[in-house]
């Protein structure tokens, strides 16, 4: 998805893990997704670059849909469809 179709979804969840570090952001995402449906969207904020390459990586093995990520000033948004 490109960045303009990301800022306009409207998330379901929002976790917000800016300012902890790896592993923290996965983590939190790990343990919000329970909170989810099957399709509903899941938006993870971060300020740790290795969330970019961490959520990507689990949501193939765990079968979810990684949506991209939109960058900002001082953190990012990764964005992600439950299985």
């Amino acid at each position: 998805m490109s960045t303009a179709e990301l800022t306009r979804i409207k998330s379901d969840k929002v976790v917000d893990a800016r300012g902890t570090a790896c592993p923290g952001p996965l983590l939190a995402a790990k343990k919000a997704i329970g909170e989810l449906e099957t399709g509903q969207v899941m938006e993870v904020y971060s300020s740790d670059e290795g969330t970019k390459v961490d959520i990507p990586k689990w949501c193939g093995k765990m079968g979810h849909e990684y949506m991209g990520v939109v960058d900002s000033d001082s953190y990012f948004s990764v964005f992600l469809k439950k299985a």
